[in-house]
């Protein structure tokens, strides 16, 4: 068969590394992709939100199955438009991605059925807003209402800092359109986790347990960061606790979804902050994590192509997925400055040296061929990969990997995976 995978980031090289190996494919493209996706797919040049161009390019080349990656063709309507044409597509459509596209839509709807998260309240105005950052004192938390690239949750530990960022969303339109209006939550202490769900919109099909690392630097200081690394397993999420979130979380959402009359086809992740054993939710995204996905998908054992059939379909009947037993970390390596302004266009060497080392992949994120040489042209440019018997020695790897990678101003963290060496 035929597989066209829209994006061109860690995730997506991930996706399209995990579908190489389905003796299903016979053909992968992707949109737009990159240099390390070139090594496994044919790349096309449409970018990821031109709908229209992409959608040509399947018809045309009679494609079975097109996988989304990125969360801005989904909120755009890219499912709703290939399934008008007859196509199958992987991913939830517009209405159901209101559940990233919309952090109001996502509290409502959790405040609704139950859900556990956060207390919240959403403001178009701002005085209204900075009124009630007053009343509830700090910390507390701001975050823009649409998309923002992972950027815009500011942890705010002040008033004055959260009153900024107020400032910074609704009048400065740092975020731009995904600031008109913010959602204000209560501050949850706790350590997070990320889950993931494959679902037809009525069946649910968990995938293995991972967390993810959001601050930019060490010991979670910093700011947010669309991902800074991840591991898998992740231990805070024990047997019982994946039970409790599977019942009291995942199938209340999937549920209510339906009920609004939107239900919720795709992969589902729900971001977690966890205390005392008990989950509630931070977020939902409406497609894999980047860069949970790295170490999930390196893991998974079972052939993703039926999975995701089953899901575009609406028929998962699947119960369960094989995992390699051994533990993944991904190591981001991100330019200089991230998440603010960065220098790009960097040759990066030591890629051919990783290539021979065993239990690794270096999945391109924000990468680009000049000349012949690989540069940095985005903010987080590398997810280094490694496998170990246990996450310690997956930790080892990965990191062994990254020393022998570099560019001028590489930045990465260097504590990726020790929240699960500490239980």
């Amino acid at each position: 068969m035929k597989i066209l995978v829209v994006g061109g980031g860690g995730r997506e090289h991930a996706l399209v590394w995990k579908l190489a190996q389905s003796p299903l494919v016979e053909t992968l493209y992707c949109a737009p992709g990159n240099p390390g996706i070139a090594r496994l797919a044919d790349c096309v040049h449409i970018p990821a939100d031109d709908i229209e161009a992409l959608l040509d390019f399947a018809l045309a080349e009679k494609i079975d199955l097109t996988v989304v990656g990125p969360e801005v063709p989904l909120t755009l309507g890219i499912v709703d438009r290939f399934q008008a044409a007859g196509l199958e597509i992987f991913g939830p459509n517009q209405a159901a991605a209101r559940i990233e596209g919309s952090k109001s839509f996502s509290k409502d709807l959790m405040a609704k059925y139950a859900i556990p998260t956060a207390a919240y309240r959403t403001f178009t105005e701002r005085d209204a807003a900075v009124a009630y950052i007053k009343a509830q004192g700090a910390p507390i938390v701001v975050k823009a209402d649409g998309l923002a690239a992972g950027k815009g949750v500011i942890v705010a530990m002040s008033m004055d800092q959260a009153i900024a960022a107020v400032d910074d969303i609704m009048l400065d339109k740092v975020f731009g359109a995904a600031g008109a209006s913010v959602v204000i939550e209560e501050f949850m202490e706790g350590e997070e986790a990320s889950f993931f769900a494959f679902t037809d919109g009525r069946n649910i099909l968990p995938l293995a347990s991972s967390q993810d690392h959001k601050r930019a630097f060490d010991n979670d200081e910093g700011p947010n960061t669309g991902g800074m690394g991840a591991y898998s397993p992740a231990p805070v999420v024990t047997a019982a606790l994946h039970d409790e979130i599977v019942a009291t979380i995942v199938k209340p959402t999937i549920a209510g979804m339906a009920s609004e009359g939107c239900p919720y086809s795709g992969i589902l992740y729900v971001g977690l902050m966890i205390k005392d054993g008990r989950p509630r939710v931070v977020e939902y995204n409406a497609r894999f994590g980047d860069p949970e996905a790295q170490p999930l998908l390196m893991r998974m054992k079972s052939d993703i192509v039926p999975v995701l059939q089953a899901c575009a379909r609406g028929d998962l009947r699947q119960d369960s997925i094989k995992w390699h037993d051994k533990a993944a970390v991904c190591v981001v390596m991100a330019s200089g400055g991230y998440p603010a302004a960065y220098t790009k266009g960097f040759e990066i060497t030591g890629l051919d040296n990783v290539l021979a080392m065993d239990d690794v992949m270096v999945f391109h994120a924000g990468t680009s061929l000049e000349n012949g040489r690989v540069v940095n042209t985005g903010g987080r440019v590398l997810g280094v990969t490694g496998l170990g018997r246990t996450v310690a020695e997956a930790i080892a790897c990965a990191y062994g990997a990254v020393a022998k990678i570099h560019w001028k101003g590489v930045h990465f963290r260097r504590d990726i995976g020790r929240k699960a060496l500490n239980r």
